[in-house]
């Protein structure tokens, strides 16, 4: 699979690859790995919620999709490695309406990633949070953000976004300052429906009491010191990213970058 982008992410576009990724524990194999670097499947096992061979059968399964690989042996050279193919993922569905097999392959593996990442802020503010120093809560929290904008201009907005985090998730490691940390950046993007949009003073205006404003971008950042990153490719009807920090930005439906 090909990675076009200035991010690195593997770009999904066979609806079997979608569908493929689409289980809880083909993603919880692939944040793990992203994360922590290479394991085999018994290491893995107890992180992604399988046994052992019903981990290996998962890794084999993304393997031939070209989402994971063989690693380097570990100290014992029985056991095989695996490793993610790229930091991240991103997928988005066809804009071809007749292809209606790659729209529901991109939903479905949407809805999966949706599903996955539900609790993250609210496990962050319960688990996290409150044992950050100061000097990093107060960078944390969400952003909540409504515009009126085109297609086109929404589309701009994401790659503006998508070129300042560049530098930060493709440095070296070796390049990462002594004092940093993961930071999981979660943005989602989220497009109204197709109704006009409401004039000052009716239902749908920011603000407007029962109208929740939808979160376009949260900023958790984590206890370990690894960082990552996440992004999502909002340009078709449904696009996501995922990276190796863990973090996931949604636009239309979504996509996944490690």
């Amino acid at each position: 699979m090909d990675t076009p982008n200035r991010l690195g992410d593997i770009e999904i576009t066979d609806p079997q690859a979608m569908r493929a990724l689409a289980h809880p524990v083909r993603l919880a194999i692939l944040d793990h790995l992203r994360r922590h670097g290479p394991a085999t499947a018994t290491q893995l096992a107890p992180d992604v919620g399988a046994t052992p061979s019903v981990t290996s059968w998962h890794l084999r399964h993304l393997a031939g999709f070209g989402l994971v690989r063989d690693s380097e042996p570990g100290p014992d050279r029985r056991q095989r490695r695996w490793e993610a193919a790229a930091r991240g993922f991103r997928f988005e569905a066809t804009l071809d309406p007749a292809d209606e097999e790659g729209q529901a392959a991109a939903r479905v593996l949407s809805q999966q990633m949706f599903r996955r990442y539900a609790d993250l802020p609210s496990r962050w503010a319960d688990e996290v949070g409150p044992a950050l120093d100061p000097t990093w809560l107060r960078l944390a929290g969400l952003a909540n953000t409504r515009v009126v904008v085109s297609a086109e201009e929404l589309a701009a907005i994401e790659d503006g976004i998508e070129r300042v985090l560049a530098p930060y998730v493709t440095r070296d490691p070796a390049e990462r300052p002594a004092d940093g940390r993961g930071v999981l950046l979660m943005r989602y993007v989220l497009p109204e429906g197709s109704g006009e949009p409401g004039e000052p003073g009716e239902p749908g205006e920011p603000g407007e009491p029962g109208e929740p404003e939808e979160p376009e971008r949260a900023e958790q950042p984590e206890r370990s010191g690894r960082s990552g990153r996440s992004g999502r490719s909002g340009r078709a009807g449904v696009s996501a990213r995922s990276n190796e920090s863990g973090q996931t930005e949604q636009a239309g439906q979504s996509r996944e970058t490690p």
